[in-house]
């Protein structure tokens, strides 16, 4: 790509609208989250909500993908972001004129859910057409510590909206959020791709993007030891909060410091790669990612006390915004423009499922066998994994 010389104003108006948009919906996400639970103390209700909020967006993605390829992807994430709003918007309306069913949070969560597999994918694709190649790496790193500032504070705004305001204002929130991303969007110059899509239906676009990955030597070991790691994950991403339950005790202030300490992990990861302009060995890199995630969770299985448990969940959230700035800009770099939104989108599909298929095993399990056990063996797995996918490239 040729270098632009407004490319610094225009990826920082990019990086604005991107982490607006996600703030105002990580706020109505917990808005709804909380609301449910405080209204019907519900399992089942909650399992419903982690549903819908996460299966369109797995299903939808390979189109999503596909229409990131033939289209313009800047208008892709407008429209996205204003189908989002749209929805948004007619539930607030819906729940201000006193028809508050709560079958209309699961419909718009799925909505919310299908914009976003539209979305994700053309936002991925779509930096380095703003961004020189050489400078990839940092702003990644810039946008994953302002997304973890976001994701800092959207609990709590979220919290205080739902107290102070009510459920239908926190939902303006997000509309008002999301026209100011589309707003601040529209002004982003981005250079159009060289080639285009030349297939006549999308079905044949996304069998072409997977055959792309099959042919593709280091996006398909990528995506294999990416998705193995992500259903390691999850005894840390999901169980977590059960394993201080029961080892630490009840107190909501230890499941609030364990998420808190998470964040801001991932806050300093996202300012150290940030500092770095290139990460020469991109694959060694994600390989000691996989293996340091393996080295914390052992001794977070271990750890005697709380105060030492949550040290290692800092470590382990500091590497998680370097394993996903690193393998972004790899794929960036060792994909084809063209299919850049189709690859996205099955790496989408394969961390976004990852923890919902694995959690069918490992929540039963949870029940058997204690999750320190769990935390310590998928702790030497992950350790394996990345020494696997290390010397795979050697």
């Amino acid at each position: 790509m040729k270098s632009n010389k407004n490319w610094k104003f225009f990826a920082s108006l990019f990086l604005l609208s991107q982490n607006i948009s996600l703030f105002g919906s990580s706020i109505v996400g917990y808005a709804v989250i909380w609301h449910i639970t405080l209204e019907t103390s519900s399992g089942l209700w909650m399992m419903l909500a982690t549903i819908f909020s996460n299966l369109p967006q797995i299903i939808i993605s390979l189109w999503g993908g596909a229409l990131a390829d033939r289209f313009n992807r800047k208008h892709m994430i407008m429209l996205a972001d204003g189908f989002i709003a749209l929805a948004t918007l007619s539930l607030a309306i819906s729940y201000g004129i006193g028809f508050q069913h709560k079958i209309l949070l699961l419909i718009v969560l799925a909505i919310r859910s299908a914009g976003a597999g539209i979305q994700s994918p053309a936002v991925n694709a779509i930096y380095p057409q703003i961004v020189p190649r050489e400078n990839l790496t940092k702003i990644q790193g810039i946008n994953q510590t302002i997304n973890s500032i976001c994701l800092l504070l959207a609990p709590a705004v979220g919290g205080i909206l739902l107290g102070s305001i009510g459920l239908v204002w926190a939902f303006m929130v997000d509309v008002v959020t999301a026209i100011i991303a589309i707003t601040i969007m529209g002004r982003i110059k981005v250079k159009q791709l060289s080639t285009t899509t030349t297939t006549n239906s999308m079905i044949s676009d996304i069998r072409a993007g997977i055959g792309y990955v099959a042919k593709h030597t280091e996006l398909k070991a990528l995506i294999i030891f990416y998705t193995v790691a992500f259903v390691l994950l999850t005894p840390a991403m999901v169980l977590s909060p059960l394993m201080i339950e029961r080892t630490f005790g009840n107190e909501v202030w230890r499941l609030t410091a364990n998420e808190i300490i998470w964040t801001i992990g991932s806050l300093v990861g996202g300012v150290f790669i940030a500092l770095r302009k290139e990460v020469k060995n991109k694959v060694f890199a994600i390989a000691i990612c996989f293996a340091c995630f393996g080295v914390t969770f052992g001794f977070m299985s271990i750890s005697t006390n709380f105060e030492m448990y949550l040290m290692f969940v800092l470590l382990a959230g500091f590497f998680m915004p370097i394993l996903t700035t690193t393998q972004t800009v790899y794929i960036q770099g060792i994909t084809e423009p063209n299919v850049l939104g189709r690859v996205f989108s099955i790496i989408q599909i394969a961390s976004t499922s990852a923890l919902p298929i694995a959690i069918l095993f490992l929540g039963p399990l949870a029940d058997i066998i204690s999750i320190q056990s769990m935390l310590f063996v998928s702790g030497i797995l992950l350790i394996v994994c990345g020494a696997l996918y290390g010397n795979l490239h050697e």
